[in-house]
């Protein structure tokens, strides 16, 4: 069944209100010319940088040589008469521009250049990407030296854009919130492939060490059809160490008043020029049971995580470049009240108490092949395969024994991808075919047991299995004329084994209005196939029923929005200033309705005509008023509901309001660091408990 509603004419009104300007951007004047090798007029050097030299702060057009080593770059908006031109392997060259003519033609000749050492240049990033054609974010490897990064969920403690919560006080387990959303709506991708989904999205934030974690990019709103279909309100990517830009040993130890520690190693190596390896190692152990409050609960879970991830990396020199990566991971997890024993008798009826345990291993690849002497053409085959075993109990001091609820996923995906230009590097497209293999096995079994139920009824309760075959294709063309537009558009076409042919169409668009000044939009359609149990396992530590209605559908949505950035000098320093809004729009969810009674959580899709959205808009300014000062503050407003029984109400525990600031203070040379962190929330609205 083709899923296609009528927001479709909007998506398509909202992707022309970019076409104006893209004819406007497409009249400028520009220089052309050639870049040769000094030395003969047949070395002509493909990929050469040519750009506008323009005073600090500025930005202009920049551009690259096509196969035959010629260039067109458009006039800046600000008058400039100089370009510089520079290539890997040779000494860049300043060129003057002729002002006698509109059309200039410049044939420049560049010499090889000097190996130069290695310089490391360490400074204060800008945290919102100027050139990026989404809102995209990066959290650098100095800003995650902010949080306590022992794992993932703290790597966001000093970003306003995704919020970190406590999802199940009791076993521990956080997740991330993005455009008002649960984190199950955003595609969470490492190194770029997509990971840790379906199962796993309960624990996923634990499931990475914090001293891992080389950067993160957080993109809002509908991202590339490259990753798939999901990814309904952004896209996380987390960017491990890199095999060849690793110290080559780091320790790391950390241990609190509570009994807790983690500890870390990370060990590269660098054969010789073309192969390098990493290897990282986690463990975190909390065996003290604490009870400060002294209400008989354990303050924190029990918890033991073993974890471990390789990562090779192949450099052939020649355009071929390869990573293998495999990783292992076993955690175990305790909760509940104090006097809880997983191992005594009858555990189940002297206490309250809560057990998880995960094995998981992964495996992935990424190939690319760029052709010699053509920089804009490759050709990448990206494989990846998941292992994740889950089992878990809660006990309620009840006769009916222990609610049981057990997971296994495998999974498989793979995605061949081709880029290049047409005609030159302001027309790229890129192409490709991708494969998608889901295998669930899900049992939750409550002692409940009913009058009416036969052998074959309570089976169908207690088992859920799916499996999940996605061939798919996908499009996208980037139009990019190097001086104030950029525009993507992209559609994929996939045939799901259980839900039939999906569509999902993309649109991102980046305009300067000034040199200052970024407008970005964004519209596109998300879809994922929702997992009732897992995706509500904090339910689980509670004494609710859940009552999951046959036949569940995909979970499909829109997602429309932009941003506005202003770049700005404050006390003569750069600042930023940032606003956007965005507005989710289901057109199928499951809805996990608490509103109703205090015995059941009801998972059903969204009833005929209800309706379901998330509107989100954020204000952010960072600045830096003092040297060495760093100032962020942002404000959030979420309006996010659904219709429960009839009626659209709040979705539970999601504040309408947020404020958030941080300060960073760093002295010359690092040498000393303070960082302060204070968010506030506003009201949130309480389902039954």
């Amino acid at each position: 069944m083709l899923l296609i509603s009528g927001l479709f004419p909007r998506f398509l009104l909202f992707s022309l209100c970019g076409m104006p300007l893209l004819a406007r951007a497409q009249s400028g004047a520009a220089v052309r010319g050639e870049v040769h090798e000094a030395g003969g007029a047949a070395s002509v050097l493909p990929g050469a940088v040519v750009r506008w030299l323009l005073p600090a702060g500025v930005s202009g057009p920049t551009t690259s040589t096509d196969g035959a080593g010629t260039f067109v770059l458009p006039f800046p908006a600000q008058a400039s008469h100089r370009i510089i031109v520079s290539a890997v392997g040779y000494a860049a060259d300043t060129v003057a521009v002729p002002t006698t003519t509109t059309t200039p033609y410049l044939r420049i000749n560049l010499r090889g250049g000097a190996a130069l050492g290695e310089v490391q240049v360490m400074g204060r990033t800008v945290a919102y990407s100027a050139k990026a054609v989404g809102n995209m974010q990066t959290i650098s490897a100095r800003d995650l030296t902010k949080s306590a990064c022992c794992n993932l969920a703290e790597s966001f403690e000093t970003n306003a854009a995704v919020e970190v919560s406590t999802a199940d006080a009791v076993s521990g387990a956080k997740q991330i919130q993005l455009l008002g959303l649960d984190g199950a709506y955003s595609l969470l991708t490492i190194d770029n492939q997509p990971a840790l989904r379906g199962l796993s999205a309960p624990y996923r934030l634990s499931y990475l060490a914090g001293p891992w974690v080389g950067s993160i990019d957080i993109i809002k709103g509908t991202g590339s059809v490259v990753n798939g279909y999901e990814g309904i309100s952004g896209q996380v990517n987390v960017q491990l160490k890199e095999p060849d830009k690793t110290d080559q040993l780091l320790l790391n130890a950390y241990v609190n008043d509570l009994g807790k520690f983690d500890l870390n190693a990370i060990a590269s190596q660098r054969f010789n020029k073309k192969w390098s390896n990493v290897l990282l190692l986690h463990n975190d152990h909390l065996g003290n049971r604490v009870d400060r409050n002294n209400d008989g609960f354990l303050d924190l879970p029990l918890a033991t995580q073993f974890n471990g991830y390789d990562k090779v990396k192949y450099l052939s020199g020649t355009g071929l470049v390869l990573e293998l990566g495999v990783g292992a991971l076993r955690e175990t997890r305790q909760g509940g009240q104090i006097g809880f024993r997983e191992d005594a008798p009858d555990a189940y009826r002297a206490a309250y108490g809560t057990t998880q345990a995960t094995t998981r291993y992964t495996a992935q690849a990424r190939t690319s092949y760029t052709w010699p002497g053509r920089p804009f053409q490759s050709l990448g085959l990206l494989v990846n395969g998941t292992s994740h075993d889950f089992g878990s109990t809660y006990s309620f001091k009840q006769d009916t024994g222990p609610r049981i609820y057990n997971g296994h996923q495998n999974t498989g995906q793979a995605t061949l991808l081709f880029q290049s230009v047409l005609g030159n590097t302001m027309h790229v497209y890129r192409a490709g075919l991708s494969f998608l293999y889901d295998d669930y096995r899900e049992r939750l079994a409550d002692g409940r047991a009913y009058s009416t139920d036969t052998p074959d009824i309570l089976a169908a309760r207690q088992n859920r299995l799916r499996t999940e075959r996605v061939p798919g294709a996908f499009a996208e063309y980037t139009y990019n004329n190097a001086r104030n537009l950029t525009a993507v558009v992209g559609l994929r076409t996939d045939y799901h084994n259980l839900y039939g042919w999906q569509v999902t169409p993309r649109f991102n668009l980046k305009y300067d209005l000034r040199p200052a000044t970024a407008l970005r939009l964004s519209a596109g359609r998300g879809l994922r196939v929702p997992n009732p149990i897992a995706d509500n396992a904090a339910m689980l530590a509670s004494a609710r029923e859940f009552v999951v209605a046959p036949n569940l559908r995909p979970e499909t949505a829109w997602n429309l929005g932009g941003s506005l950035t202003q770049y700005f000098q404050l006390l003569g320093r750069q600042a930023t200033f940032v606003a956007d809004y965005y507005d989710t729009i289901f057109q199928n969810q499951l809805v996990a309705d608490m509103y109703t009674t205090p015995e059941y959580i009801s998972l059903n899709n969204l009833a005929p005509g209800a309706r379901s959205f998330a509107r989100s808009f954020q204000a952010e300014v960072q600045a830096e008023p003092l040297k060495g000062l760093q100032v962020k503050a942002a404000y959030k407003w979420l309006d996010v509901r659904s219709t429960y029984d009839g009626q659209l109400l709040p979705k539970p525990l999601t504040p309408q309001n947020r404020a958030f600031l941080n300060l960073g203070y760093a002295s010359a040379f690092d040498k000393w660091r303070g960082d302060f962190t204070v968010q506030w929330y506003g009201e949130r609205p309480l389902a039954h408990l």
